[in-house]
């Protein structure tokens, strides 16, 4: 069952995530990305891609909302929206859809919004319809 999102809520993420947008550290890309999750609790969690001269060590919007919100205590959530500058959808990346996989039901809406605030919202699942979750692991 796909999790519902009011226009007002989709709204709110949107702002959210954009506000965060502005605290990115892009000195290399200059790609700004911001995030919002929302958490099961109500709580909401703003993160902004952070570059590193090594790629390889770059963190992106989307697991530093998730890696605070964790860092609180928090496991379950309910939505997630992420925007940049670009005229174009922004969706999460590979690693980052895998990291979010350990917390976010399949039905969890990601909001994918562009710099015009047009978005999508897809269901978690179709972003990563075989992820590697927590109940791969059980060996019982």
């Amino acid at each position: 069952m796909r999790t519902v999102l009011h226009d007002i809520e989709i709204k709110n993420l949107i702002r959210q995530a954009d506000e965060a947008k502005y605290r990115a550290y892009v000195p290399y890309s200059h790609f700004r990305v911001g995030a919002c999750l929302k958490s099961a609790s109500g709580a909401y969690y703003l993160g902004a891609n952070i570059e590193n001269m090594s790629y390889g060590v770059t963190n992106c919007a989307e697991r530093t909302a998730l890696f605070r919100a964790v860092f609180e205590g928090e496991r379950r959530f309910e939505a997630l929206a992420v925007i940049s500058d670009s005229p174009n959808y922004t969706l999460p990346c590979g690693a980052c859809r895998q990291a979010l996989s350990e917390f976010c039901d399949a039905d969890m809406p990601v909001i994918c919004a562009n710099r015009s605030g047009g978005y999508e919202v897809f269901a978690f699942s179709e972003l990563l319809p075989h992820a590697f979750s927590p109940r791969d692991m059980e060996i019982d």
